[in-house]
């Protein structure tokens, strides 16, 4: 029966009682006939052990609640969600208690998700073919997948190893691919005598507040063989179209001048050979520009001084400067980067933009030079964006597709990156985006 009360009864009851007793116990002390002072103290010593029970039957379900609270925290932070405190309870108490095992269903099926997400993770993270490694702080590895265990450890786990000193044992091109902080590809030569081609890209965080670096490992070798079967197939295609382009004229030319010989007519055989011999410079140049597609040097940076360079540019191109270079020099192969910006701006010329709004604008961001040749021709389409920088990708009918991917080579030689895109008023805009120094 007490503990169906609640608290505000059991408050009520020991008011009550409080103010009842005393009286009742001074009466009939009075009656007895002992004086005042003996029936106060008779009143106190009755009053005190009463209410000091009252007290303890007031305050036991709240003591019990905290009891069970204290534990159920304490099971919540060991990982234990299975306790539920008890339903008996006082009226203001059962709230809590319905909502704290409404927080324990919920924290028991947060914590299966995510026990079901950690698994179907890590069956995921060791079962691909990427090899993943992941390390902590002081270089020890905390993760390392199936596919890093059998290129790194013979298969053996790696978790718990230091991480120099696991790639101290492989070979010098992983192990230089391995203690590098940039993406790169990279072939090696693996125990059977094979060789294997991987990418490698590495990235740092903060878990727990606490550096971490993850490292991934892809075996290339494959994808890049079909890639390099696909592109000599472009290549012998773009080669047969312009040689034939070439060779038939020449052929049919040379038995033309061969016949106007026989017959003796001169007059007109002096035009025939001239016109072989412009078929053959053409077919000399389209040559040539694959030839030094094909053997580009590694640049030889330099300081470049703005005036001279552009003064050179603009005897060899039409274009106008927008806004004031940078007072700082440049610093990369002049002849390079002179020959990348020909291309595009021979692209931007022949894309039927008005020669005025071929223009080239220089600026410094960041340590890092940006020159950009915008145009106002009709743009290009997001497909041809996407293929542009490709190798003998050319949407002109006489085109070889070699100017923008020359001068992505010209510009990943020099550790940057080329960008194409539209610009809002119509047009493109090329930007080549080159280190400096610092």
């Amino acid at each position: 029966m007490g503990l169906r009360l609640s608290l505000r009864a059991r408050a009520l009851l020991a008011l009550a009682v409080a103010a009842v007793v005393p009286p009742l116990v001074v009466l009939g002390v009075r009656r007895a006939g002992l004086e005042a002072g003996a029936a106060g103290v008779a009143a106190v010593l009755v009053m005190l052990p009463l209410l000091a029970w009252l007290a303890a039957l007031w305050l036991a379900p709240l003591l019990r609640l905290t009891r069970a609270l204290e534990g159920a925290v304490l099971s919540y932070r060991d990982g234990d969600f299975s306790l539920n405190l008890a339903p008996e309870a006082p009226g203001e108490l059962a709230v809590l208690t319905r909502l704290h095992a409404e927080l324990g269903l919920a924290l028991r099926e947060q914590r299966q998700h995510l026990a079901q997400r950690e698994l179907l993770l890590d069956t995921v993270v060791q079962n691909s073919p990427v090899a993943l490694v992941l390390t902590g702080p002081g270089g020890r590895i905390a993760i390392a997948n199936l596919a890093a265990r059998q290129l790194l450890g013979d298969g053996r786990s790696l978790a718990g190893l230091d991480f120099g000193a696991v790639i101290a044992r492989q070979p010098e091109a992983l192990r230089e691919a391995l203690a590098g902080e940039a993406d790169r590809l990279f072939a090696v030569t693996l125990q059977d005598g094979g060789e294997e081609t991987f990418h490698h890209s590495t990235r740092s965080f903060r878990l727990q507040g606490q550096p971490h670096r993850l490292r991934l490992l892809r075996r290339m070798t494959r994808e890049l063989s079909r890639a390099e079967v696909a592109t000599w197939k472009r290549v012998i295609r773009v080669l047969s179209h312009e040689l034939n382009n070439s060779l038939a004229p020449i052929s049919s030319l040379a038995h033309s001048g061969a016949e106007l010989a026989r017959r003796g007519d001169r007059q007109r055989l002096p035009g025939v050979l001239a016109s072989i011999g412009e078929r053959a410079a053409h077919l000399h140049g389209f040559l040539a520009g694959y030839a030094s597609f094909a053997k580009l040097p590694a640049p030889r940076r330099e300081a470049v001084h703005w005036p001279a360079f552009l003064a050179r540019l603009a005897t060899l191109a039409e274009f106008r400067i927008d806004g004031a270079p940078p007072a700082e020099p440049g610093w990369f192969d002049p002849a390079q980067i002179e020959q990348a910006l020909l291309n595009l701006m021979k692209n931007a010329h022949e894309s039927g933009s008005a020669t005025d709004a071929v223009a080239l604008r220089l600026g410094l961001q960041g340590g890092e030079l940006c020159i950009e040749v915008l145009d106002r021709g009709p743009g290009m389409s997001e497909a041809v964006l996407a293929q542009a920088l490709l190798p003998f990708y050319s949407t002109k009918r006489a085109g070889t597709g070699l100017g923008l991917a020359l001068a992505r080579e010209i510009a990943e030689a020099h550790d940057g990156r080329i960008a194409l895109a539209n610009r809002d008023d119509g047009g493109l805009r090329v930007a080549i985006t080159l280190p400096q120094p610092p």
